[in-house]
């Protein structure tokens, strides 16, 4: 009930109808796992610097639609970023303007749920461009890959500590740890550990 409220007074402050179809009630079997490279960890502060998305449709990652941009950063990338996922300044010399992005980034992900890891911060991410362009935060229903994670490790071994790393988390699955950290390749390794979750007897996804 709360989250209906929430979403009809989001839907009041659309500044575009052209952009109502995100608020149309999603297919029940459509997903997109989407993932976001930044300049640092404060969305308040950092820009997003590149946005890798997939489509998982009936249980399958339809890899011959993904979306896949980089965006010119307004803020300086910190070391740190540089370092982990190893985008230099000078790589995004040809990169797009985030308006632009963000327009392109609707337009894929439509009225789908999405899936993520670490989703909300991701979320928090775009929202920071969508609510001064469109006076609307994203509206789509969300799944955070840890927290079904968790409850499945936790019905199976109560009262352990659960390690939710990303990387622990793949293991565990038994998912391939693809050799490059970037935005792409993370939106798939975490699409295959929502659909290995997903399918687990006593995981429930509405």
């Amino acid at each position: 009930m709360f989250n209906l409220i929430k979403n009809y007074f989001n839907k009041k402050n659309l500044k575009d109808d052209k952009y109502l179809y995100l608020f149309n009630k999603p297919d029940n079997e459509e997903f997109i796992c989407f993932d976001c490279e930044t300049t640092g960890l404060n969305p308040k502060k950092d820009d997003i610097i590149s946005i890798g998305a997939v489509i998982i449709k009936n249980n399958t990652i339809v890899s011959s639609k993904k979306f896949v941009k980089f965006v010119k950063p307004k803020t300086k990338l910190q070391i740190e970023a540089i370092k982990v996922r190893h985008i230099r300044e000078m790589d995004l010399e040809e990169a797009e303007d985030i308006n632009d992005v963000i327009e392109e980034f609707l337009e894929f992900i439509g009225n789908r749920k999405l899936v993520g890891y670490f989703l909300e911060f991701d979320v928090a991410m775009i929202n920071k461009y969508l609510k001064p362009k469109l006076g609307i935060n994203l509206p789509n229903k969300r799944y955070e890959v840890s927290a079904i994670y968790h409850d499945w490790k936790i019905e199976k071994i109560p009262q352990s500590n659960i390690d939710l790393r990303f990387d622990t988390i793949l293991k565990d699955l038994k998912i391939p740890l693809f050799g490059k950290h970037d935005a792409y390749n993370d939106a798939i390794m975490t699409a295959m550990m929502f659909l290995k979750l997903k399918n687990q007897a006593k995981v429930k996804i509405k």
